[in-house]
């Protein structure tokens, strides 16, 4: 992870503003974005579903944040899965998350490999009575790809048929429009990159100089401050 580490209790406020405003005997289920494939070989670098970080601070593929508010379990009122790791995925793929690194990222105590999510997930269902899908309905949207929460949503329906459906979407928007404290430093540190980015090319735009070395020099100063960009 090459940004500073973001403190779980942002996530845990988070999701508390969520589960708050969820329907009595409901599940929220969120899904991490798809890793796409270039060639037979290699992939895109994956980009997190803005989601399920809002709510986990998981930076991770194949990783589902399950909420249920009223499971007559306590323990399995948040639940975070992660693809279970080891040395060659490690090796090929870069380190993952453990169960324990899982927690302390996420403040998610009940952390459990993503295999065993089917099982989970199933006896979850069997207490609840709506199921909160996590739709893109942006009126910009253009998703030309059938995504990995289109696929759950596909099945969820073809298994559970008799659960009532809730849509994630107008709680997220609602909550998300206030900023936590943590929340709104965070965006003052990216501002203040990229200040630093533009004050960096101040000093090397001069005739002769290209765009695409400016733009070399811009990416340096995210770069150097642990930003992606």
């Amino acid at each position: 992870m090459k940004y500073d580490p973001i403190d779980a209790s942002l996530f845990i406020a988070n999701r508390k503003k969520f589960m708050k405003r969820m329907k009595p005997k409901s599940v929220a289920v969120f899904n991490s974005n798809d890793v796409y494939p270039i060639s037979a070989d290699s992939t895109m670098p994956f980009q997190q579903h803005r989601d399920i970080f809002y709510l986990s601070g998981v930076d991770q593929e194949e990783s589902i944040l399950l909420l249920f508010p009223d499971a007559l379990k306590k323990e399995n009122r948040e639940i975070l899965f992660v693809r279970e790791t080891n040395d060659h995925i490690a090796v090929w793929e870069g380190e993952k998350l453990s169960k324990e690194q899982g927690t302390k990222v996420s403040g998610i105590k009940n952390v459990q490999w993503l295999s065993a999510f089917e099982k989970v997930f199933f006896e979850q269902m069997t207490e609840a009575e709506t199921i909160y899908f996590n739709t893109n309905e942006h009126y910009r949207q253009a998703v030309e790809t059938q995504t990995r929460e289109d696929r759950f949503i596909i099945s969820c329906k073809e298994k559970f048929p008799a659960h009532a459906v809730a849509k994630s979407n107008p709680i997220l928007q609602e909550i998300r429009g206030v900023k936590e404290p943590q929340e709104i430093a965070l965006m003052q540190k990216a501002c203040d990159i990229t200040e630093k980015g533009f004050r960096r090319i101040l000093q090397f735009t001069r005739p002769g100089v290209w765009e695409y070395e400016l733009e070399a020099e811009f990416l340096h100063e995210f770069i150097r401050n642990r930003s992606r960009g």
